[in-house]
């Protein structure tokens, strides 16, 4: 809880490049993202302390690609290495997804707590110089053509900051969006109950080989998996170095105001699976989850953006549960799709209509999210209708380009941006492949490439045309030259995010191949001007 003030006031008078309002993940994301641009964001947090209350639990598919880029991978993984995609099963619907028919699996996994996640970025932040102020939350706001005038209620005092730009990241139930007046339109589900808690189990239930929980009387569930059933849902998540956490999904329960209790979790297996399982006190020191949720949410801001304040994460989108930490998987990346075109602003060289695309590519993401949310929410119900549409959906899953798409939607990797070229390569618009690539100080990954989040032109051409083509911009794109071993493109220019601008298979890029990266440096880092002195 935040500190009580004394009242006292006062006004900073030094112009605040960027106010962060949150300090959780996506703010803390946003921080690290424009501090290596150069920009000098302040964190306001309300919390005195980061939260110790389990939230997500891990990551999953595109965003621990973009983690990746950052150097961050390795932090929140524990090992060393890039991130391998899961390419055996996965789940969609509480449906299995046979992951190994396809040729490359787009669902990247990072089992972590939020709270690692919190304390690593956190941690990268002041490594950046990143002002974080605990205790500090934002009261009130208005703007003008030069700023947003911040109020903010501190621990001692009240004060208020002059900033060149406002996010909110605080949350579902952002400060900053309901000062912005932005509604937030969508649906509240009330019929599901979702009870969960950290357990122990009989040892002797664990398949030692796969992990799965052999429940008597029912069968095989296996590990982190949703599992349905005609009456509910169930799943059994064995954490790494925590309690399994198991929870249960049911519809239409009554209401009750009673605490949680774990004879209530047990009851509610009983019902949902048929069985009983015994359930013991989580061991260790916690902290641990015993919570039941009723309902849920699914909403999206009617804009992302007013004047020079802009919403990320949870304060611009929020979903009724599916499994993955949708939330904080497209939060994350709203941070690094708006960090490099900020900076860009504050430093003047934002082109035209830069800071739009920011509402125009998460927007999509978000909806894409949406449509996610809701088939699995419409597969994973109740009754003889739903089981009998899970029949036929079943059997497409045997089709491999069902299993694609589906991969794509649940990792977000099917997301492509519009880069303004309509007969664009097929990577135009797409996150960069992780290739390994052979410079002339070594071999290096391009994921390792992208550590400062500049943009990028890597140049595997036989001519480095694409380089020569750019030389003149070498201020504000960092060119690379590099051989890549197996079939690659042989040219591409990427932006600090991570999404190729544009790109070439040509081993010789003519005249229009040239042309076109002209074209998209200019739209995406300004006209190309000679270097300076």
């Amino acid at each position: 809880m935040r500190a009580e003030n004394t009242g006292t006031h006062r006004e900073e008078n030094v112009i605040t490049e960027v106010v962060i309002a949150g300090g959780g993940p996506n703010g803390l994301m946003l921080a690290c993202e424009l501090s290596l641009a150069g920009a000098r964001p302040v964190v306001l947090e309300r919390l005195m302390e980061p939260s110790e209350e389990p939230k997500a639990n891990g990551l999953l598919g595109q965003v621990v690609k973009v983690l990746d880029h950052r150097g961050l991978y390795e932090r929140l993984a524990g090992s060393a290495g890039p991130p391998r995609p899961n390419s055996t099963y996965f789940m969609f619907g509480a449906m299995a997804l046979d992951l190994s028919l396809l040729e490359d699996s787009p669902v990247f996994a990072l089992p972590v707590p939020q709270r690692r996640i919190v304390q690593v970025l956190q941690e990268r932040a002041i490594e950046l110089g990143v002002e974080i102020r605990r205790g500090h939350e934002v009261v009130g706001l208005s703007q003008d053509g030069d700023a947003v005038t911040v109020d903010v209620a501190g621990p001692d005092e009240t004060y208020r900051l002059r900033a060149r730009y406002l996010v909110g990241a605080d949350g579902a139930h952002s400060a900053t969006r309901k000062l912005s007046g932005i509604t937030f339109p969508g649906v509240t589900y009330d019929r599901m109950t979702v009870l969960s808690a950290h357990v122990t189990v009989p040892a002797g239930w664990v398949d030692p080989a796969t992990g799965a929980l052999n429940v008597p009387g029912h069968g095989a569930v296996l590990p982190f998996l949703p599992h349905r059933t005609e009456n509910g849902g169930f799943s059994y998540a064995p954490m790494p170095g925590h309690p399994p956490l198991i929870s249960t999904t049911e519809w239409d329960r009554p209401a009750t105001d009673a605490p949680m209790s774990m004879e209530e979790l047990r009851a509610s297996i009983r019902r949902v699976l048929g069985a009983d399982v015994p359930l013991g006190p989580p061991g260790g020191a916690g902290p641990h989850v015993l919570r039941r949720l009723t309902g849920g949410n699914t909403r999206i801001a009617d804009r992302f953006t007013d004047g020079r304040v802009f919403l990320i994460g949870d304060a611009a989108h929020v979903y009724a549960a599916t499994g993955g930490g949708p939330g904080l998987n497209l939060g994350l990346q709203d941070a690094v799709n708006l960090g490099w075109k900020l900076a860009a602003a504050i430093r003047g060289s934002a082109p035209p209509g830069l800071l739009d695309s920011y509402e125009t590519e998460r927007r999509a993401a978000a909806e894409r999210m949406v449509l996610n949310a809701r088939a699995q929410s419409a597969l994973i119900a109740p009754g003889d209708d739903v089981t009998g549409l899970r029949e036929v959906f079943g059997e497409l899953l045997g089709d491999r380009s069902t299993v694609q798409r589906l991969a794509g939607l649940l990792a977000g990797a099917d997301v492509r941006y519009d880069m303004g070229a309509p007969e664009a390569h097929p990577l135009t618009g797409r996150f960069a492949p992780d290739l390994d690539l052979h410079t002339p100080a070594g071999p290096v990954r391009l994921a390792d490439l992208a550590r400062n989040a500049r943009p990028l032109l890597l140049d595997l051409t036989e001519d480095a045309s694409p380089a020569e083509t750019l030389a003149v911009r070498h201020d504000e794109v960092d060119i690379i030259k590099a051989r890549s071993a197996g079939d690659s493109p042989t040219a591409l220019l990427l932006r600090p995010d991570g999404y190729v601008a544009w790109a070439s298979s040509s081993a010789r890029p003519g005249p229009t191949e040239v042309d076109e990266l002209r074209v998209a440096v200019r739209r995406w880092f300004g006209v190309i001007e000679p270097a300076r002195a």
